[in-house]
């Protein structure tokens, strides 16, 4: 029966899923609540389940609603897919392409490569998608990514530009102040900028963190924009990309010897994509611009 379900109905149940009531999900689909309201019913008439129970709070799921949940987000990256390729057809280079990035990258390095390629290609569109999960092209949640780990899956093509290093970073303010640290031991004596909660990124570099874990830092954040920002506002020490800090003059690397973090960066897009004007150029853009920040 869900196979003759459309796809407005599964559109509105992520609306309900994503903003917690009937209202929410109109407006942010700019559709009537009593629109709305009847996708909703007639979904789960036509699944035969329960997918919503009203509390306080709003609209929560039912455990039925979440188990859909990831395959009706499928879908609507399916279907923004298939909206960009159609708005890309036609002479020349023109159409949407999604670009997903690390909030850092997207917001440091990205814009002049975007602003450059617009000014090459005007009928050309970006979205820009930041985030520090990792995007998954096979489900068209994104057609090019700009990645700090190689792809695993084969039907991706995939371009490595570099080696980005990070390293320990401080204003000269709070060095003059608090002093240089010359070993790792010595930053059990100062504010240490770090994350808040483990991710699987942080995982893979545990062992390169020279045992530095949540509980040495005084200043916690999972934003990496959140930890450059204090970092250059002078609030204590932090890791971040060498090739950024080297832009601002106040900004010291500190234990260099000691401590960095080498990753590689890579570009990948769906091999489906390979013959696609708009991507292309994007994918050609972007390994030309990283390889620059890299290098």
């Amino acid at each position: 029966m869900s196979d003759e379900v459309g796809w407005e109905l599964y559109r509105s149940f992520l609306g309900v899923l994503h903003e917690g009531s009937l209202s929410g999900a109109a407006r942010a689909l700019g559709i009537a609540q009593p629109t709305v309201g009847r996708h909703i019913a007639a979904l789960e008439s036509a699944l035969k389940l329960a997918l919503f129970t009203r509390s306080q709070s709003g609209l929560l799921p039912t455990e039925a609603a979440l188990a859909l949940q990831p395959h009706a987000e499928a879908m609507h990256s399916t279907a923004a897919a298939l909206a960009r390729v159609a708005q890309s057809q036609g002479d020349g280079v023109r159409g949407t392409v999604r670009v997903t990035a690390s909030e850092v990258v997207g917001v440091e390095v990205l814009p002049p490569i975007v602003t450059a390629l617009r000014q090459q290609h005007p009928h050309l569109k970006i979205e820009l998608v930041l985030t520090n999960r990792v995007q998954d092209l096979l489900r068209r949640e994104a057609d090019i990514a700009v990645r700090m780990l190689p792809p695993k899956q084969e039907t991706l093509i995939a371009r490595r530009v570099g080696v980005v290093t990070l390293g320990m970073h401080a204003h000269a303010e709070y060095l003059r102040e608090h002093g240089t640290p010359r070993s790792i031991a010595d930053l059990a004596h100062h504010t240490l900028i770090g994350f808040d909660q483990e991710n699987a990124f942080i995982r893979s570099l545990r062992k390169s963190l020279k045992g530095l874990g949540r509980e040495s830092f005084a200043l916690r954040s999972d934003s990496d924009l959140a930890q450059l920002a204090l970092i250059r506002a002078g609030a204590g020490i932090g890791i971040c990309q060498v090739a950024l800090a080297r832009r601002s003059e106040s900004l010291v690397r500190v234990l260099p010897r000691q401590f960095a973090l080498q990753l590689d960066t890579w570009i990948t897009m769906h091999e489906d994509l390979r013959a696609s004007p708009r991507c292309k150029v994007t994918f050609d853009a972007l390994v030309l611009g990283l390889q620059r920040h890299v290098g």
